[in-house]
């Protein structure tokens, strides 16, 4: 039965010949299996009287392929890529830098021992790049991003690093702005850069849909839960609904998991509905989708 799940494995990325779950039922495609499974079978050996048979490859393939049709429920890899000319790039916006006040910087750096109290002070020195202007240091900085090119961004970068200078003018002189914006190079461009994202922007001459896959294995679940505590029938809402994640609930027909937690008691609500009017369902397991999303410049994991 191992064998076959792993060869079922194999048939993910071929969408063409085996489009979901459904086609393994095919009798072709089951003859295929059964032949891939006895490839990779150990070389038979003559048995003794009272010890175990060859194993009836045809059964074990058919019965293992029934529970995999049975408790999954088809789910594609599907790509959407961009052709033709593909161009992208960000959308002029005015920044919001009210979280960035940063005092003036120090030429000297005081430092005392703990053991012995001295004190000593330490000349910053002039190292590093000296930048032309004080926007160079903020254009410098964003160009570190890989999706940021200067040579097509070049207009944007200086309009968003004037905002900033500006910005730090507001309440430093000339000298500790320039001081600013080059002892905080990294944290500047790592704001301005999370806010162009919010700005992003992609055209293509069109867009084609691979799938890539025709089904994917369901992900396990793990849970946490307390020992001493039985799982909750699924019909029953509980007493105490402020945390419902913390009860683990059972008792499911349809479900393709055994167990499951909600974060809601309308999910819960939502199962008793699924139980009654589905086929079969689940409640996605973290990464099952592999969709993502932009959010502050972070990728976020899409998850239902």
């Amino acid at each position: 039965a191992k064998i076959t799940y792993e060869v079922v494995r194999t048939l993910e990325t071929q969408p063409r010949r085996v489009p979901g779950t459904q086609q393994l039922t095919r009798p072709d495609i089951r003859a295929a299996i059964v032949e891939a499974v006895k490839q990779q079978l150990p070389p038979a050996q003559a048995t003794l009287a009272g010890f175990a048979e060859q194993p009836d490859v045809d059964k074990v393939v058919d019965t293992a392929l029934d529970i995999m049709v049975e408790g999954t429920i088809s789910i594609p890899r599907i790509l959407v890529v961009p052709t033709g000319d593909v161009r992208a790039g960000f959308h002029p916006f005015s920044l919001d830098l009210s979280n960035l006040r940063y005092p003036p910087v120090s030429d000297e750096l005081w430092v005392q021992h703990l053991r012995t109290g001295q004190r000593d002070i330490v000349a910053l020195g002039s190292g590093g790049v000296e930048e032309q202007r004080p926007e160079d240091y903020v254009v410098s900085g964003l160009i570190d991003f890989d999706d940021i090119s200067y040579d097509d961004h070049a207009e944007l970068l200086y309009d968003l690093a004037a905002q900033t200078v500006e910005h730090f003018r507001g309440y430093l002189s000339e000298a500790d702005t320039t001081k600013v914006l080059r002892a905080y190079q990294r944290e500047i461009a790592r704001n301005i850069h999370a806010q162009m994202q919010a700005h992003y922007w992609e055209s293509a001459t069109s867009y084609d849909t691979v799938v890539s896959k025709g089904f994917i294995n369901l992900k396990e679940s793990a849970y946490t839960y307390a020992i001493n505590e039985q799982p909750l029938d699924y019909h029953v809402s509980p007493a105490d609904k402020s945390n419902m994640a913390k009860y683990l609930f059972s008792g499911f027909r349809k479900c393709l998991y055994a167990v499951q937690k909600f974060d809601s008691d309308a999910e819960r609500k939502l199962a008793v509905i699924l139980e009654r009017d589905s086929i079969k369902w689940f409640k996605p397991a973290r990464g099952q989708f592999q969709m993502v999303y932009l959010l502050n410049g972070n990728q976020q994991e899409y998850q239902p």
